[in-house]
């Protein structure tokens, strides 16, 4: 009977510590992981001018898709390869080297696609991509995440990744 009680009196103190433990670690791995206010603002407005200028609604910031695209560009960080991660999120990728590239700074070089696309037929000109472009202006697309790494060589990789995912074959970005 002793032996039972104190089985059972040990068990309940491991399961309490088990649940208990995980919320303070989580609460705080979200606080050192929390994406800066002014990053936020730099990846939130360069993204959102290109969907005003098609009157869409503007993207919203997901602290969710950040993490995501956080530790997929650390995965990154030894060969800055342009790597897409394979996940059901849509999924906008950059290297830049020579500087110190920032958000704002790939969001333009993705945006810069939009010559490339041709609306009426729903197709990248030939030779020429722009379906960085297109994920941008994705109309059901409603939240954005963004990370960013120097990589090893002192290269630059960003990603950003959106939900709903866009570029789906056989319907245009918006109407």
């Amino acid at each position: 009977m002793e032996i039972k009680q104190l089985v059972s009196g040990g068990l309940l103190g491991i399961l309490l510590l088990s649940f208990s433990l995980p919320c303070f670690i989580t609460s705080s791995a979200l606080q050192v992981l929390r994406t800066p206010a002014d990053t936020v603002e730099q990846y939130l407005s360069s993204h959102n001018r290109e969907r005003a200028k098609l009157g869409l609604r503007p993207l919203q910031w997901s602290e969710k898709l950040a993490s995501y695209a956080n530790q997929w560009a650390n995965q990154r960080r030894d060969d800055c390869a342009l790597i897409h991660s394979n996940s059901n999120y849509g999924e906008n990728i950059f290297w830049g080297s020579g500087r110190d590239w920032k958000s704002a700074d790939a969001v333009k070089e993705w945006a810069a696609e939009k010559q490339y696309y041709n609306y009426q037929s729903n197709r990248c000109v030939q030779n020429h991509d722009c379906l960085h472009y297109t994920q941008i202006i994705w109309k059901q697309s409603l939240y954005v995440g963004c990370g960013r790494v120097t990589c090893r060589s002192g290269d630059t990789f960003i990603t950003c990744n959106y939900d709903p995912h866009g570029n789906v074959i056989g319907q245009k970005p918006f109407r």
